[in-house]
């Protein structure tokens, strides 16, 4: 079962407080987010989308507010049950695809025979066999992002963090990794046989495809701005041309057009 996230009241400021450089990135944010639910948030450019997640990863601090998960406070340290995928893969470049699937499992001690079958499963399911024994600067940007959350889920998580992970790849490829993404999360299981997942991006069309529940933010300081529940029935194979799915998209540009283009003019 997936892991529950609670978010409440957080608020993040850069720099000395009331100071001439200080800045607010978050403001007030207050989130559930339930055991194997797919939350993604979405806002535009500088709205602290990241930074939110950071938090909740435990890698920053917040200047005030609570995140538990499963009830467990997040104090400036990663929880154990956590995993995070980032945009830039943060693959280790000199590590074949297995030894970087394997990294984890080594890493926490486990026997050398259950790491590797571990590995190889993962490898699998993420569309990677034969590609075993490759190098990063092998692979395409789409086969590293596969081998990152291969590598991720080597630890077991109950609860993914995803920073815009899909974000730096051509458009095509973006498309086949968003569907293999629901794949891999258990889009046809019953919700508590899936991990909980906590995804940011600024693609509204990814979120809507993505999405049990979509949390719009507005430009900096980020505030929750709207919580929508998406109404599209799972699986959601060939849902884009559908015209809920159209009607959805245009009603979170209609939140977000506005500070999308004030921050594009900043």
């Amino acid at each position: 079962m997936g892991a529950s996230v609670r978010i409440e009241g957080v608020t993040k400021i850069f720099g000395e407080p009331r100071g001439r450089q200080e800045f607010i990135a978050l403001e007030d944010i207050t989130l559930q987010v339930q055991p194997g639910e797919f939350l993604v948030v979405v806002g535009p450019s500088g709205c602290g989308k990241s930074t939110l997640l950071s938090i909740v990863a435990g890698l920053q601090q917040s200047s005030s507010g609570s995140v538990t998960i499963d009830g467990q406070p997040v104090q400036g340290r990663p929880h154990p049950k956590l995993g995070v995928v980032f945009q830039d893969y943060a693959l280790f470049p000199w590590m074949s695809v297995q030894d970087n699937v394997e990294f984890g499992p080594r890493s926490r001690g486990v026997a050398k025979e259950k790491r590797r079958q571990i590995a190889r499963e993962l490898i699998e399911l993420v569309g990677l066999k034969q590609f075993e024994h490759k190098y990063p600067h092998q692979l395409s940007g789409g086969m590293r992002q596969r081998c990152a959350l291969a590598r991720t889920l080597a630890n077991d998580p109950d609860l993914l963090l995803m920073d815009e992970p899909l974000t730096a790849l051509d458009a095509q490829t973006r498309t086949i990794l968003q569907a293999e993404l629901l794949r891999i999360w258990g889009e046809r299981l019953p919700s508590n046989q899936r991990r909980t997942v906590l995804f940011v991006t600024h693609n509204i069309h990814e979120a809507v495809f993505l999405g049990d529940r979509i949390v719009v933010m507005s430009r900096r300081p980020g505030r929750v701005k709207a919580e929508i529940t998406n109404p599209l029935e799972r699986p959601r194979v060939e849902t884009q041309e559908r015209p809920e799915f159209i009607k959805l998209t245009k009603h979170i540009w209609g939140l977000i057009e506005r500070d999308a283009m004030e921050a594009t003019a900043a």
